[in-house]
């Protein structure tokens, strides 16, 4: 896509087979092509208003109006419109007849269907939104839950942005010092630049650059889900316990040992976070093949959980399985008096204990979510370690300020700031539903 085409373009921003559906025009031409199709003069009409009119397509020979629909209008003029252009919304009813001669009668008269996200990506292009805030539109319409959709609100609104852009200062501070050096280069030892305060600065940066790396590993569970596995010895009750929390009959249960040969995954939202279960097979020594086959896939489910479920009966040991430091690990004894799966006995007290083991965040916390995002702060990370490296080894400031460089276009890969490449902004926007 070239991202300076200034054509005009449609598309439907609502899903079809609802009561009513809002048509989306955008660009040089959009107040003049919509009126076309209505007596309302969308260009004369004040911009940031709604106005009722009928939707008409003109006979070709006799030019006499039939009617359509019947509409709201509401006209924006450059640059206060989400995408910066001169835009136009039609709100008529949602039938797909309607919608699709309404779209026809558009292309007819100049428009052009907008691509995925193509809204948005002009948004972006026109100043509207940065790169990060343009992403979160789209976790934004993705959103399920009340966690993911705070994160969303938080990056849409500029945290991301602003914490990047207070790194950026302070990067710039640095990288001006040691380039003012350079000028001065013919004059010998001359700092301007303490090298002792430039360390401090640069591992206060690093450091704040490598929690908001480090927050990714909480920030993409919270936006996937976070993985749950239920392990233990067969019959424990692990797939009764999966459907005991989903409410429905999601896993076999069986007396016979090895029912479960393979992980079943589903989905529950809890206290606004979605956890995504995982029920494996039961851990024991075996000689059936599929049944180890089995095994083997659980222990693997393990290591990529976050929290694990370790079950347990009267009588039968916990599973002996490798478990990592920044694993949660909740033990459960099924079949007592405090923990009854099948009767739902210590369910509630469980769930409060799977919604306490997620590490809480405020509205003013920035959490990455995004695998774009944490790529480019490692990259940071990485040119800023060579710069402290160099500063430890007394490098010279025009090597210094390379690496320094190189840290702020790895952070400005995150907001846009410097993106020229339609391949880097047509894989983003790729991603986005036609209309947004």
């Amino acid at each position: 896509m070239n991202i300076l085409n200034n054509d005009t373009i449609c598309a439907p921003a609502t899903a079809a087979g609802g009561a009513l559906a809002i048509i989306r025009v955008s660009g040089p031409n959009a107040l003049p092509i919509v009126s076309t199709l209505c007596p309302l003069r969308c260009d004369t009409v004040a911009a940031n208003t709604t106005h009722f009119t009928r939707l008409v397509e003109y006979d070709a020979v006799s030019q006499h109006p039939h009617p359509i629909d019947e509409a709201l209008i509401t006209t924006f003029r450059a640059p206060h419109s989400y995408t910066g252009e001169d835009s136009v919304e039609i709100s008529c009813h949602g039938s797909r007849y309607i919608i699709n001669k309404i779209l026809e009668l558009l292309i007819q008269q100049g428009c052009r269907m907008a691509r995925p996200g193509e809204f948005t990506q002009r948004a972006y292009i026109n100043g509207k939104l940065d790169l990060s805030q343009a992403e979160a539109v789209a976790d934004l319409i993705a959103s399920t839950n009340q966690t993911t959709h705070r994160l969303a609100m938080s990056q849409l609104r500029g945290g991301v942005s602003t914490e990047l852009s207070d790194l950026r200062e302070q990067l710039l501070k640095l990288t001006s010092l040691l380039e003012l050096e350079l000028d001065f280069s013919d004059h010998g030892d001359l700092e301007f630049a303490d090298r002792s305060e430039l360390q401090q600065l640069a591992q206060r940066i690093d450091a704040h650059i490598t929690r908001l790396a480090d927050s990714f590993h909480v920030g993409n569970a919270l936006k996937n889900g976070i993985p749950v596995a239920i392990v233990g010895a067969p019959n424990v009750g692990k797939s009764t316990l999966l459907n005991a929390l989903l409410g429905e009959e999601r896993a076999i249960v069986s007396d016979i040992q090895g029912t479960t040969r393979d992980a079943i995954e589903d989905t529950i939202s809890l206290g606004g976070i979605t956890f995504r279960f995982i029920d494996t097979a039961g851990i024991r020594h075996t000689s059936d093949t599929i049944e180890n086959l089995g095994i083997e896939r659980s222990i693997a489910a393990v290591q990529r959980a976050q929290i694990i479920l370790m079950m347990t009966e009267p009588g039968v040991p916990y599973p002996d399985i490798p478990i990592r430091d920044d694993q949660t690990v909740i033990r459960i004894a099924n079949k007592t008096e405090d923990f009854q799966a099948k009767y739902g006995v210590g369910l509630d007290r469980l769930r409060q204990r799977l919604i306490d083991s997620v590490p809480k965040a405020s509205d003013t916390d920035v959490i990455i979510t995004n695998a774009r995002h944490y790529e480019a702060l490692i990259l940071a990370h990485t040119h800023l370690q060579r710069v402290l490296s160099g500063l430890h080894n007394n490098l010279s400031a025009d090597l210094l300020a390379e690496d320094l460089r190189l840290t702020l276009d790895a952070l400005a890969e995150i907001t846009g700031a410097q993106i020229t490449t339609n391949e880097v902004l047509n894989n983003i926007f790729a991603h986005f539903c036609v209309g947004k």
